[in-house]
């Protein structure tokens, strides 16, 4: 699993840990929250992009970000649904290995590309349920930036 970090270039999984880490580690009288996102965009197939956001409040933060192709999907539910399922699968691999470290604390946020606008709003609390019933929390839009801002970003061109 590879993603790419607009200033270090291609990262794999353990490379875009190290550098999380060495973040926090630069300052490390900050608080801090790790943002997953994850956004899709319909085509010929369906391009979709998880981002990783490591935020130290107040002063800035890192993002990586992953694209990858999913063959067509028949609806916008189904849709939404995997986008949530691939961030709590990498939110699980990365709270996994905050764990190995003995940072049990670390909260990660789950970021939704769903809002009370649009045609996404009749499948919020089901969506929220899923997330927080793996043990995240969920922000939906306008808070959801991770996946409404910077996932989206990148799902514009394959």
């Amino acid at each position: 699993m590879n993603f790419i970090n607009p200033t270090k270039g291609l990262l794999d999984l353990d490379k875009m840990f190290d550098d999380i880490i060495e973040f926090i580690r630069d300052d490390k009288n900050s608080r801090y929250k790790l943002m997953i996102g994850t956004d899709s965009q319909p085509g010929k197939v369906i391009c979709f992009v998880s981002a990783v956001i490591i935020y130290r409040e107040g002063k800035g933060a890192r993002y990586y970000y992953r694209k990858f192709q999913h063959k067509k999907i028949p609806s916008l539910r189904q849709r939404i649904f995997m986008e949530a399922n691939y961030s709590i699968e990498l939110a699980n691999l990365l709270s996994s290995r905050f764990e190995k470290m003995g940072k049990t604390d670390f909260n990660i946020e789950i970021h939704l590309d769903v809002g009370e606008n649009g045609m996404t709003k009749d499948i919020i609390k089901e969506v929220v349920g899923m997330v927080t019933g793996c043990g995240f929390d969920a922000q939906v839009k306008p808070d959801s930036y991770g996946a409404s801002k910077v996932a989206d970003k990148y799902t514009k061109s394959m």
